[in-house]
């Protein structure tokens, strides 16, 4: 009898306990693009000749909820892309970039958002004897990024799908060399997809967390840093350093609100104070102003897993030097490795207008 009641445990639990194993799926999918540069500047007009054509590839990690961020997101994926884009002008030549994205999913996972981001290799940067007219792009090396909306159908047949959207893919140094007046393309793809051991794909687990989630405020420290130059082509690529603190509350599982202050020392504007004061005298510019800047900024913070997405509009409330206006903003990704400390990339603006990609780490108390 005790044999059979075991048995009889085993027949029914054993699915309960497979389904506690992450299956760890994953597709592949490819997409071929054809589109248009956007003319976001008048000075990139002589750039635009043809419609840039590529490729995309890419892996994606599917998620069922086995970890608690995964239902929170409606079952995203995470993985990874490779584009190749003939920018259809020789002045430009062509992209190779690679991505880390996220894809999330709508409408009963039949509309599906994607955004990537990372770095691009350019096979003819500008070049002040043999490539001048390209002021797109100042450095054989850019940070890129891409949003991509599809209407995706997967598993149709044996794993099998398809897939058909749109897509704008940017490229830019942000500055860490002269010129850099960037590139949008927007694009229709078209492409399919394949799920390995689509046999072996579980239900989706539903949430069970509490759905209020509190914490107290927490005080943030960050330094940040790295390399950038003025849109002077041959001013020169100087190091910069930005200190932050600011206060961040959680308003729930997703989401935090923040307040805080940064302190800007960016050697280029001294540089490029300098420079003025020299060349243009009709400027008005002594050469002695402060390069120095204080701001305040609001700020909004979007936690996925151990990763999360920044957005800052900042104010200069210290600005002793008139420099692309008194408003800022930043956006980027954190890292957390605990819970405390961060490492973030991001990327800090005028408005369109790019200063510098900020590399950073800082703890959260």
């Amino acid at each position: 009898m005790n044999r059979f009641l075991a048995y009889l445990f085993c027949v029914f639990c054993m699915p309960a306990f497979a389904q506690e194993e992450d299956p760890d799926l994953f597709s592949l999918d490819a997409n071929v693009f054809y589109g248009t540069i956007l003319e976001h500047n008048s000075d990139i007009s002589h750039l635009i000749t043809d419609h840039p054509t590529g490729l995309i590839l890419s892996y994606n990690k599917k998620t069922y909820g086995f970890k608690d961020w995964e239902s929170r997101y409606n079952y995203p994926d995470w993985g990874f892309s490779f584009i190749y884009q003939d920018m259809k002008n020789k002045n430009l030549g062509e992209n190779y970039s690679l991505y880390a994205h996220y894809n999330f999913y709508f409408l009963n996972r039949n509309l599906n958002f994607r955004i990537g981001q990372g770095i691009a290799y350019t096979t003819n940067p500008y070049d002040k004897n043999t490539n001048f007219l390209n002021n797109a792009y100042g450095s054989d090396l850019m940070s890129s990024t891409y949003l991509m909306l599809n209407y995706r159908k997967e598993n149709i047949f044996k794993g099998l799908g398809l897939q058909a959207g749109i897509s704008v893919i940017h490229y830019s140094n942000a500055n860490f060399k002269a010129p850099n007046t960037s590139t949008n393309t927007f694009v229709f793809n078209v492409g399919a997809n394949y799920l390995f051991n689509y046999q072996k794909e579980p239900d989706y687990i539903p949430s069970s967390e509490e759905k209020k989630h509190k914490e107290p405020i927490k005080y943030n420290f960050a330094f940040r840093t790295g390399l950038n130059e003025s849109d002077v082509i041959g001013v020169g690529q100087y190091p910069f350093y930005i200190v932050s603190a600011y206060a961040d509350k959680r308003l729930n599982r997703k989401s935090a609100i923040q307040f805080g202050a940064d302190v800007f020392f960016s050697k280029f504007l001294e540089e490029l104070i300098t420079y003025y004061s020299v060349a243009f005298p009709e400027f008005d510019i002594m050469g002695d102003e402060d390069w120095k800047r204080v701001g305040v900024f609001v700020g909004h913070e979007l936690f996925i897993n151990k990763m999360s997405f920044i957005t800052q509009l900042g104010y200069y409330v210290y600005y002793p030097y008139d420099f692309e206006g008194r408003v800022y903003n930043r956006i980027g990704l954190k890292r957390y490795f605990g819970d405390k400390i961060f490492g973030a990339i991001t990327l800090k603006s005028h408005g369109a207008k790019a200063e510098a990609v900020e590399f950073g780490i800082g703890v959260r108390l």
